[in-house]
């Protein structure tokens, strides 16, 4: 079979990646002048064309890996995988690592170089994993992989982007309705126009039209668009911090749980794709993702890429090969120009926002329908821990925007929050939803050999503090590392592993 590098269904699958991948630019360009002290020059000079490198050759690559796929397997149906800069580990890295440098120092370049440290450091782990993380695919209850995929599909993703949309009614809502209503009815448009462009231009005409009556939907940003032609240039700045460290180390409190988030949700997003129908090779893809965060960091770029969720939601577009190419090329050349941000002077980033909505839904929904019906108890089990740290996220930034530090408003919760069972939970949230979601499915199935082991992993993973501890210090809540780091965790883990091997005993006898 000779595979179609390009069909119709790939505009709307560009549509969709394109602003994914934008909305990630967009927060580079606005965060990291306003918490890092970098400047916004330095940002479009160095920093976007480093990100320029990683996404166009992971996209390419990953559009490639789909052809190859097509053409063994004679179908016209493959999907390449959703490629970019990772969300949360952006988040992570600009509040966790970047801006305590630049309050201690208020030296852009050493805040700069500590991101790059950060995400070489973080490729490496990546590309390690790769080689070891396909006995976990293999062994793990889908359910597991699944459901914590659609905790961060309907947190992450889709509400704090629909608190957004319903902020600015006028011009977001119609086109969100129009993507999601577009997308699960699979409506063609007369022509093959892709519905989403029409959706977002639908919304960017009438928040132009409010404007021009003098309705105050949408400002365009102020100040001056740092257009001029900035190619990526190689620099050793993050092997250099790698080798000499200068107290750079002590960030692998953030580092390591990043990388194995940013693995571990690979690895899901890969299951993900084969049960939508399209099995890609565990070790080769997380390879990419590894070598894609590594040329970043070469490249002057602070922050990973990695493989996106969401999949099934652009095989259900019509998308297939070329999407992701198509993608890869036009980022590249906006970074590479200059031009990130003038998209926000023409566009709404309100109007764009609902083919992330569209992507959390199909999310949500893939975890339950393409898990044995039994196994929807696990799913529901593997949600909990992402619910949690989404609390948390808002509790957070609550208490940031009300200057009031954790550690003098834990008096006030009371019984009325939990908040030590919060920042429990969300401390390895990734971890432990697939942790659930496995000991309730293998529970399910009578497998409780299984489900034991299960907990024991768990025990161990508390003992060294990679799930649920945390302490609160004056500068919040940091991760807590080390032999017995949530020991009541661990002996609650360990005597539920003793209670599943007396019910396998049971079982058999």
């Amino acid at each position: 079979m000779k595979a179609k590098w390009f069909v119709k269904g790939d505009w709307d699958g560009f549509v969709g990646l394109f602003i994914d991948n934008l909305l990630q630019l967009l927060l580079i360009a606005t965060l990291c002048p306003l918490v890092c002290g970098i400047p916004l020059a330095m940002v479009a000079g160095v920093i976007l064309p480093g990100a320029a490198v990683s996404i166009v050759a992971g996209n390419l690559f990953y559009s490639w890996q789909a052809w190859r796929l097509a053409r063994r397997t004679g179908r016209d149906d493959v999907t390449a995988l959703p490629y970019g800069i990772n969300t949360v580990s952006l988040i992570a890295f600009l509040f966790f690592i970047m801006a305590p440098v630049w309050q201690a120092t208020h030296d852009p370049a050493k805040v700069w170089e500590a991101g790059v440290f950060a995400c070489l450091l973080s490729g490496l782990i990546e590309l390690a994993g790769a080689f070891c993380a396909d006995p976990l695919r293999r062994s793990a209850p889908r359910a597991a992989l699944l459901s914590a995929l659609a905790g961060i599909a309907l947190t992450f993703i889709s509400m704090g982007f629909a608190f957004q949309i319903f902020a600015s009614p006028a011009i977001a809502i119609l086109p969100m309705f129009l993507i999601v209503i577009a997308y699960a009815a699979r409506l063609r448009l007369p022509f093959g126009v892709p519905a989403g462009l029409v959706a977002i231009l639908l919304g960017v005409l009438i928040a132009w039209v409010l404007r021009c009556a003098g309705v105050p939907s949408f400002a365009p940003p102020q100040g001056p668009v740092p257009f001029g032609l900035h190619l990526p240039r190689p620099d050793i700045t993050a092997m250099h911090a790698l080798i000499s460290g200068g107290g750079l180390w002590s960030y692998l409190t953030v580092i390591i749980p990043m990388a194995l988030f940013n693995l571990l949700g690979s690895l899901q997003t890969l299951e993900s794709a084969e049960a939508a129908g399209d099995r890609y090779e565990t070790m080769p893809s997380l390879a990419m993702n590894g070598i894609g965060t590594i040329v970043a960091a070469f490249f002057g770029s602070a922050f990973p890429t990695t493989l996106y969720i969401g999949h099934p939601g652009w095989k259900a577009m019509g998308a297939r090969i070329g999407y992701s190419a198509l993608n890869g090329i036009v980022i590249s050349l906006l970074c590479c120009f200059g031009a990130v941000t003038a998209v926000l002077h023409v566009v709404p980033l309100e109007t764009t926002l609902g083919i992330l909505i569209w992507i959390g839904l199909v999310m949500t929904a893939q975890a339950f329908q393409e898990t044995p019906r039994a196994h929807a108890l696990a799913v529901a089990a593997g949600l909990l821990p992402s619910l949690a740290a989404w609390a948390w996220l808002l509790i957070e930034t609550s208490l940031r925007a009300a200057g009031c530090p954790l550690e003098k408003a834990m008096p006030n919760f009371g019984s009325d929050l939990f908040i030590r069972g919060v920042l429990a939970l969300n401390q390895g949230f990734l971890i432990t939803s697939m942790a659930f979601a496995s000991i309730v499915a293998f529970a399910i199935d009578r497998r409780f050999f299984a489900s034991a082991m299960t907990c024991f992993v768990c025990a161990a993973l508390s003992a060294v503090g990679l799930i649920h501890a945390f302490s609160i210090t004056a500068a919040g809540v940091i991760p807590v590392f080390g032999w017995m780091a949530a020991p009541d965790f661990a002996a609650a883990y360990a005597a539920t592993g003793v209670c599943m091997l007396c019910l396998q005993w049971t079982k058999q006898a």
